[in-house]
């Protein structure tokens, strides 16, 4: 479906006229402005059955968390919210049984005076497409980027139309959906970091692929998966935990791949105070991991998050190229501890200063952002082409001018050699694998953990004939 732009009033007064959407508006921490847009476009009566504005917090517990105290700015309030607006609905509303009801919801935290906080919030909607039909439900979380309180309620009252218009009238184009949410906003004024699609109506969403379309989008950095395979706001997970992270392209896994896992985590224990508790490994694709010429290949996407799932892995998508731009981006859950795992080949390029000449202190710069003191860097080894010599961290070849700088990281021990269990595999690459994969040599199944040699056999992914 094509998308084309339409002003935020008119979407607002489009759903008043010539809808039959007849619902509530439960809006917290941000003010009512989706509800003005519908109040001031006109015809509001025929959209609007109640807004309301918790603004309190006793009286939010007692609306919709049964009297008990929590976490006000989550998903877990705004569901809440969301279910207990929706049963007011069809308790009070029996004689509206041919109009489609809905209950838009949002508890937000925008930037206090002090602009001292972490402004972000929760913003959904459930809604019938049919009379007296099933609930559908659509959940956000959306991280807000302007440095002006007031600018940031506009942002969210703009934002709660697009997705009230949206969910009307495109919730048969999940990819028109997105795209459409940032009607009349720009992307400097805020990311989407998480979305879910639930309901009868919605029930042929791929949670996981609208995820990636997120990320592929611009419209959020990165997205993060559960062991289970199910999408989960990043700083839910990361924050405030001790992180281990292995970027890769995971084309396939290999023993090796769970290897460089297994000896990750073998070392990270060695922390004096490590705690598994708190501690979360994952395995991160970059956007560029996921291309094939020039377009994400949906399928490919969807069984490499389902293997690494398979070997009881979390997974991050992201659009971040650089490592010092990762480590960037992890700070702002304030990471306990960070691990990046890396081989030979990533650790080399990391130390290439052509890569930081945008950089005004060059790798200099990129060097003082890449290690802050909570990280260090996890080095698996190599097997050096053509010869029987295993490479280190150690024993690599460093440019001259960056000689003493590699040294200081070495002897205070931000980079740490792994060690590797599998030195008689070290020489075989995974894009070799590939390879043999592809080319129907059957000694690609000596290097893949049967669980998932059984899986790509029996799905005949990565081109297996």
């Amino acid at each position: 479906m094509t998308h084309t732009l339409i002003p935020t009033n008119r979407k607002a007064l489009q759903i008043n006229i010539d809808t039959n959407f007849y619902g509530s508006f439960a809006e917290i921490g941000g003010g009512q402005e989706t509800a003005r847009h519908f109040f001031l476009s006109g015809g509001a009566s025929g959209t609007i059955a109640k807004s309301i504005s918790a603004y309190d917090k006793g009286f939010s517990d007692a609306l919709y968390n049964q009297g008990n105290v929590g976490r006000y700015v989550s998903e877990g309030r705004l569901k809440k919210m969301l279910h207990a607006e929706f049963k007011d609905l069809t308790d009070v509303l029996e004689n509206k049984k041919d109009q489609l009801l809905f209950a838009f919801g949002n508890t937000v935290e925008i930037l206090n005076y002090s602009k001292t906080n972490y402004s972000h919030g929760w913003m959904g909607m459930r809604f019938q497409l049919h009379p007296d039909s099933e609930p559908n439900e659509v959940i956000m979380h959306v991280k807000l980027l302007e440095n002006d309180g007031l600018l940031q309620q506009r942002t969210l009252g703009t934002l709660g139309v697009n997705l009230i218009y949206a969910c009307k009238y495109y919730h048969q184009y999940p990819n028109t959906f997105l795209q459409s949410l940032v009607d009349n906003l720009s992307m400097d004024r805020f990311r989407i970091t998480m979305m879910r699609m639930s309901g009868p109506d919605l029930d042929y969403v791929d949670n996981k692929l609208l995820a990636v379309q997120l990320v592929k989008n611009g419209m959020t950095r990165s997205i993060m998966f559960d062991k289970n395979g199910d999408v989960q706001q990043p700083s839910d997970m990361l924050y405030k935990k001790n992180v281990l992270a292995f970027r890769g392209s995971f084309r396939p896994i290999t023993y090796i791949t769970k290897d460089i896992l297994n000896s990750s985590m073998e070392l990270f224990k060695k922390d004096e105070d490590f705690s598994r508790e708190n501690t979360l490994s994952f395995c991160e694709l970059t956007l560029n991991n996921l291309l094939k010429e020039g377009e994400v290949d949906d399928h490919d996407f969807l069984e490499r998050i389902h293997m690494l799932n398979s070997i009881g892995q979390n997974v991050m998508v992201s659009e971040i190229r650089e490592y010092y731009k990762l480590v960037d981006f992890f700070s702002q859950f304030k990471i306990k501890k960070l691990r990046i795992v890396m081989g030979i080949p990533a650790l080399e390029s990391v130390l290439d200063e052509s890569y930081y000449q945008h950089l005004r202190g060059g790798i200099l710069e990129a060097m003082a952002k890449l290690f802050p003191q909570n990280l260090k860097l996890y080095i698996y080894p190599t097997m050096q082409q053509g010869t029987d010599e295993i490479q280190t961290s150690k024993n690599i070849t460093t440019n001259p001018k960056i000689k003493e700088l590699y040294a200081f990281l070495q002897q205070n021990k931000y980079i740490l050699d792994l060690n590797s269990s599998m030195t008689a595999q070290l020489h075989v690459k995974s894009r070799e694998v590939l390879r043999m994969i592809q080319e129907g040599n059957p000694d690609w199944e000596t290097y893949v953990p049967m669980s998932v040699a059984q899986m790509i056999k029996k799905k005949s992914l990565f081109g297996l004939a």
